[in-house]
């Protein structure tokens, strides 16, 4: 038996110590609801998570993106959705007015609201680049088209929008122009205005290429729409695709950063039990050495 060196005490304080520490381990686990709570409880981990995490951040940020192009293409649909309704009007307007049992003032009053149609329309495209000259053939009662969105001119003349569809960066979609100020277009010569340019007749309401050229203004919104339909279509499946990667790679991410209360809470008391078995041991341990009184004695 010795005395200087007590190796029970020893091996019940180095015991207490792991016990502690893992316990301590575990309420900050439990605490924080992460499994990794500094850099050395799973360095490999970590670095892992850190990297899902920086991408999940730029698939949410094209998901935004893709929102934002649904949202534009909405708009325009719904403008070219109104100009169809327009159309439909004026086609109306042509077709009473050519009527013979109408009186001329008849005609007028159809012929006028006629013109406001095409006004509305003209309104709605605005003036500006056309792709051709800087400026379309009529013209607008304000320099900023209705037809716009997010200061951004939807009818003219415009370079592709590229929007950015991947968490990569390098993955895109374009969404086209919808250019309806495009001269020899059938809104152009609908809409044409011969005091601006003088080059070409005014389409009115009793001219006899009324209904052709309104049903080829009628053709180009069709067409504008149903591509506009495709670019949505894509944008919502591209948007799909994303959802789903971004929920697997949080699964992913949860796996390797989140605690498991259940087991986590299974070893705080396992570790509650050892620490406290560890106290017990180091004070019977510490009386041991008292022994030696006795052969002293």
């Amino acid at each position: 038996m010795v005395i200087n060196t007590n190796q029970n005490a020893i091996e019940a304080s180095s015991a207490l110590q792991r016990s502690q520490a893992a316990m301590n381990r575990s309420m900050a686990r439990l605490s924080t609801g992460n499994k990794i709570v500094k850099p050395s409880d799973d360095a490999a981990g970590l670095s892992i998570s850190e990297k899902i995490q920086a991408q999940n951040s730029r698939i949410e940020a094209a998901q935004t993106n893709i929102q934002n192009a649904v949202s534009l293409s909405q708009t325009l649909d719904g403008f070219l959705e109104s100009m169809g309704e327009v159309l439909n009007r004026m086609n109306e307007l042509a077709v009473l007015a050519s009527d013979g049992t109408k009186t001329p003032e008849d005609r007028t009053l159809y012929g006028s609201e006629y013109e406001h149609m095409k006004n509305q329309l003209r309104d709605t495209i605005g003036v500006g680049d056309n792709g051709t000259d800087s400026d379309p053939n009529w013209d607008a009662s304000s320099s900023t088209p209705i037809g716009s969105f997010n200061g951004i001119e939807l009818f003219g003349a415009r370079a592709d929008m590229i929007v950015v569809i991947g968490a990569s960066g390098s993955q895109s979609m374009t969404v086209g122009q919808v250019n309806l100020r495009e001269i020899g277009s059938g809104i152009s010569n609908l809409i044409w205005d011969n005091s601006v340019d003088g080059t070409q007749a005014d389409v009115n309401v009793d001219s006899a290429n009324v209904l052709e050229a309104l049903d080829a203004a009628v053709a180009q919104v069709a067409q504008e729409r149903a591509n506009i339909g495709a670019e949505q279509s894509r944008l919502n499946i591209v948007g799909t695709q994303l959802q789903v990667q971004q929920e697997n790679l949080m699964a992913a991410n949860s796996r390797i950063r989140d605690v498991d209360v259940a087991v986590e809470s299974t070893r705080l008391a396992k570790n509650q039990i050892l620490t406290e078995a560890s106290v017990s041991m180091l004070h019977k341990a510490n009386g041991l050495p008292q022994i030696v009184l006795r052969l002293l004695g």
